[in-house]
């Protein structure tokens, strides 16, 4: 059977997961019968239940799930944490075959498929690995670089300007854009800025509009050693607020290991973000660039080094989608830590 159409399936589920699993992965579920039709479906949400993906579509397939086939986006864990191990469900259910795209990184957690095989379970991985590796990549870059995905967001002019030359900046992304970077702000698990953003700006750094599922706003973490206006609003109640008083890159690293989080958007201002490139931190660009010139103003990335042609810093394009008139894409760093 091509399990293609229930892997594609698998795989949007779990990205409902974005922004509510951390520290775990996000993971999509679907159970087919036979014949290749879904009879149950399911999706990791932290916030929500503490059950795995696996689990939820067991629950919701009952009595269909014997001999049913199970197809999840990554190998079924065999661990007991805060819940028992997805494998002894599996089997207990009497699922005969699994597909699993992406085999599981952490140590703590592998060994799912042999022990499945060892239960007389048909297992077969890999199936669109590269799309679920792709959903899953904050996850995964956590589990190998040991530290959280970050993603850097950036609106510019043609010209690569982020404001003027006065420092006005709003706006020069459109609507679309701007409602774009709402939903990726939602998806996140911490927003970063540095102090000299909130000083200038003073942002809320709340995602706006309503989002299915979600019941809390990411943490808001601001980086860097000047002291804050007490009236901020980084201060009201409508998120978590964490200040990591330094410029040390290191020590941001290791306070946002201790909050557990899979990944962030990084909403700083060039000095901050330049600097975060160049300590190989930034795992990926999301840029926004609207059909206009400034000329002169503030660049988005800053080296004051000086460089040749060769030094520049080439990125891998992962997608590129017109939005209103506004041109978003997706880039990733070769370099990242």
């Amino acid at each position: 059977m091509d399990y293609t159409v229930a892997m594609q399936r698998a795989i949007a589920l779990s990205e409902f997961g974005l922004g509510k699993c951390a520290p775990n992965p996000i993971v999509g579920a679907v159970i087919i019968d036979s014949t290749g039709n879904i009879v149950a479906e399911g999706f990791h949400d932290r916030m929500a239940s503490k059950d795995h993906a696996e689990v939820i579509a067991i629950a919701q397939a009952g009595k269909n799930a014997a001999g049913a086939t199970l197809v999840v986006t990554l190998e079924p864990c065999n661990h007991h944490g805060t819940t028992g191990p997805c494998t002894q469900a599996i089997i207990d259910a009497g699922i005969s075959t699994v597909v699993y795209a992406v085999s599981d990184p952490n140590v703590i957690a592998a060994g799912g498929a042999e022990k499945l095989k060892s239960a007389g379970i048909k297992v077969f991985d890999g199936v669109l690995n590269e799309e679920a590796t792709f959903s899953n990549r904050a996850w995964l870059t956590k589990i190998k670089k040991k530290r959280p995905f970050f993603t850097w967001k950036v609106a510019t002019t043609l010209d690569g300007m982020i404001a003027a030359s006065d420092g006005t900046s709003k706006w020069i992304s459109n609507e679309v854009s701007r409602a774009d970077v709402q939903k990726l702000r939602r998806e996140s698990d911490a927003i970063l800025v540095g102090t000299n953003t909130v000083i200038s700006d003073n942002p809320n750094l709340t995602p706006n509009g309503e989002f299915h599922g979600y019941t809390r706003n990411p943490v808001r973490v601001i980086c860097g050693e000047r002291e804050l206006p007490a009236d901020s609003k980084i201060y009201n109640t409508e998120a978590e607020t964490v200040v990591v008083k330094t410029r040390d890159l290191g020590v941001l690293v290791k306070r946002l290991n201790e909050l557990d989080i899979n990944q962030v958007f990084v909403e700083a201002g060039s000095k901050l973000a330049s600097a975060m490139v160049l300590a190989g931190l930034i795992d990926e660009l999301v840029i926004y660039r609207a059909p206009s010139l400034l000329g002169a103003g503030k660049v988005f990335f800053e080296h004051e080094t000086q460089s040749t042609i060769e030094d520049q810093m080439r990125l891998e394009h992962s997608s590129t989608e017109v939005l209103g008139s506004d041109i978003k894409s997706i880039y990733s760093f070769r370099n990242g830590g």
